[in-house]
């Protein structure tokens, strides 16, 4: 009996639908599938220059071909009847309305403009691709699928993933930069130098990048996935990693922790407690793994050349030219009207009256790139700086900003040029406060700011100074045009001729530890004489200009200077009076005033001492060779006064060590020697630095680097 509504169904209806069936499984049996996929990795490694991050995987550079081998399972791969498109994907939404999803065919043809791929060989069960991107390409990690279409049936076949880089050697790619031995400078080398000190006693110490490390460049690209515009849109964000100006505006927010999560947090010191000195890092490797082993959060703590060096780490890694730069007597000028304003009291003590600041040094990084966004004159070098002073556009960042802009004093130009332009033009102004509140202006320095602005020379060990390319010669007709365009037009008047030359003068070279004196210099400048009362003062600073204590004081004595006579008037610093307050980097600033009560003039004049701290001998005990242990022996004498209590040294090098941490005895008497030795095994060959930091209860940057050439292993 029929069910109700059902008429009867043919046994021919049954048989087609199996049938179909049967060949629909068929269809899906035989569609091609993946054993494998041979990405090459040596091979593209090499010819991309990406081989030092290892080949456990395929790193690539933008607008630069790679070949990868599919392995199939299964049927063979059938070129007449299956018709394949690559599907490239980035983040975390690909879509190809936002450039971050790309499907293309194979092809015969080659257009540098989007990406191609095409067959170099193929024998059925494996296929041969040759695979290039745009210049303009998304950087950072890929995903690479095959779309193969056969018998009106389409299989999606993930072949795996990839991570594209910047190319400066594609001269159609943004941060192209037409100099080997530059790219070589400020893209492959994986350690440097970076300078401190004052303007009159500059030295250096060695610095690890690291970038090559393992897991550090996962670590960089994960410092784009944490940025604040990355969590507000990762879509948007992901569309605009084509752009260097852009990704390195994120790595100039992200470095430090102020805004977001960033990697590292700042702190001018004294109090360090639950965290690391600054003064105590060799390198960046150990910073950006443990912001990564934190779950990104903040490591502490870091200072200007900490947030230079870590940020030039992530942007060499993700292939943008850059180097780490110092600018001595640097400006932080805070209500950005070019000029920084200091205050004396009648006794020429310093008075904290503005938020303007002298840092003695300060250290940022320039990075290659084309500023399509600018006048085409803008592209070349550009200012970025991670370290948190100043807001940009809400956040704490800075640049990039155009070197030639600064030079030319293009001031109204993004990003950030009027700030930079100040840290190496502003005027240094000096105000006598009285008691009642009011002030006088007792002087003006055009030339303090900005001095011999430094980087390490490629290919060696020297200190390049670059201070020409912010800066025209000093008296040069561009140099006037350029503050009347930046309307400094105070940079203009020359100051009038002054009655007495005030100098200050010390001994180059004067060692921590050690007494010394400091000699005002006075020089009569007219044919009569002159009584004035002169006042000294020296106080122990940071680096950022910010004082500590007072160690030594002159107070205001009478002199008489005859016509054209020159008198030195020296004043004592002893070091039981510095010893206790002097701040890591070893800096002391010395004031001198002098006042004139006849003719109702003031002078004023200042310098920074760096004290030097002893040095260390290392030296290589045998022949360095890849992947053969090597020792290295380290000596230190106790220049000191006194014992020497609670020593370590930290010794590092990209490609050689990770950090080791090395104990010394109990104490180290006066002029005491110690020598101890460490092992480790190269892990790469070429020239390598090894960093070497002491730390004990009285000294607390004591550095020095060896060169070490390791010789390849030998097959």
């Amino acid at each position: 009996m029929e069910a109700e509504g059902m008429s009867e169904i043919p046994d021919e209806y049954f048989a087609s639908v199996f049938t179909k069936n049967v060949k629909d499984t068929m269809k899906v049996e035989e569609a091609l599938a993946v054993a494998s996929t041979d990405f090459e990795c040596g091979s593209n490694g090499q010819a991309h220059r990406t081989a030092d991050f290892g080949s456990s995987r395929l790193i690539v550079r933008r607008r630069a071909r790679f070949t990868i081998i599919v392995h199939f399972a299964g049927r063979p791969y059938q070129p007449g009847q299956d018709q394949i498109s690559v599907i490239v994907e980035t983040g975390p939404a690909p879509s190809e309305k936002s450039g971050t999803k790309v499907q293309f065919p194979l092809s015969t043809s080659f257009d540098e403009a989007k990406w191609n791929a095409s067959v170099i060989n193929s024998d059925g069960k494996q296929l041969s691709l040759s695979i290039c991107s745009p210049a303009n390409a998304k950087i950072g990690l890929h995903a690479l699928k095959l779309l193969c279409t056969a018998q009106g049936q389409s299989t999606l076949l993930a072949l795996g993933t990839f991570i594209l880089l910047f190319n400066p050697w594609c001269p159609g790619d943004a941060v192209f930069l037409d100099n080997e031995n530059q790219r070589g400078e400020y893209v492959l080398n994986d350690q440097g130098l970076i300078y401190q000190g004052s303007n009159k006693s500059i030295r250096h110490i060695a610095w690890n990048y690291g970038q090559f490390e393992d897991g550090i460049l996962d670590i960089c690209l994960k410092v784009l996935d944490n940025s604040l515009n990355y969590r507000k849109n990762p879509d948007e964000d992901c569309s605009q990693r084509h752009d260097p100006a852009y990704i390195s505006r994120i790595v100039a927010a992200m470095v430090n922790s102020n805004d977001d999560n960033g990697v590292v947090r700042g702190n001018w010191g004294p109090d360090y407690s639950n965290g690391v000195r600054p003064t105590r890092w060799n390198g960046s490797i150990i910073i950006l793994r443990q912001w990564s082993k934190l779950g990104c959060q903040p490591v502490r703590f870091g200072q200007c050349w900490v947030f230079a060096a870590v940020a030039c780490t992530v942007l060499r890694c993700l292939g943008i030219a850059t180097r780490t730069i110092t600018n001595f007597n640097s400006a932080h000028d805070v209500n950005e009207d070019m000029r920084i304003d200091s205050f004396v009291d009648e006794n020429g003590k310093s008075v904290r009256k503005s938020g303007d600041s002298i840092w003695n040094f300060h250290c940022w990084v320039e990075s290659w790139m084309r500023r399509p966004d600018l006048k085409p004159d803008y592209d070349g070098w550009q200012v970025l700086d991670p370290t948190p002073q100043e807001k940009s556009e809400g956040i704490y960042c800075c640049g990039p900003a155009s070197v030639k802009a600064i030079k030319n004093g293009n001031v109204n130009l993004k990003f950030d040029t009027p700030f930079v332009f100040a840290e190496v033009n502003a005027d240094y102004v000096s105000w006598l406060l009285y008691k009642d509140g009011t002030k006088k202006q007792i002087g003006v320095n055009h030339r303090l700011i900005g001095s011999k602005i430094s980087t390490k020379a490629v290919g060696s060990d020297e200190r390049e100074d670059i201070t020409h390319n912010y800066k025209y010669a000093e008296g040069a007709k561009e140099e006037r045009e350029v503050f009347a365009k930046a309307k400094m037009k105070d940079k203009l008047v020359e100051e009038p001729q002054r009655k007495l030359i005030l100098n200050l003068k010390v001994t180059e070279g004067i060692m921590n530890g050690a007494d010394f004196e400091v000699v005002a210099v006075l020089k009569n400048q007219i044919s009569v004489v002159r009584k004035y009362r002169l006042a000294m003062l020296a106080q122990t600073i940071l680096y950022n200009g910010q004082p500590i204590q007072e160690c030594g004081i002159l107070r205001q004595i009478k002199i008489a200077i005859g016509p054209h006579e020159e008198k030195r008037i020296p004043l004592q610093i002893l070091y039981s009076n510095y010893f206790r307050t002097l701040g890591e980097t070893n800096q002391i600033l010395i004031l001198a005033m002098v006042k004139d009560d006849v003719a109702k003039e003031t002078y004023f004049t200042r310098r920074v001492i760096t004290l030097q701290n002893p040095s260390l001998q290392i030296k290589i005990l045998g022949e360095p060779m890849q992947y053969r242990k090597l020792t290295v022996e380290i000596g230190f004498i106790n220049p000191m006064r006194g014992n020497l209590y609670d020593g370590k040294f930290l010794v590092e090098g990209a490609g050689l060590t990770d950090e080791q941490t090395i104990p010394c005895p109990v104490k180290i008497g006066p002029n005491q020697e110690i020598k101890l030795r460490v092992h480790f095994t190269p892990q790469k060959s070429g020239l390598r630095k090894l960093a070497v930091h002491f730390d004990c209860n009285e000294l607390k940057v004591v550095k020095g680097f060896l060169n070490i050439n390791v010789r390849p292993m030998e097959r």
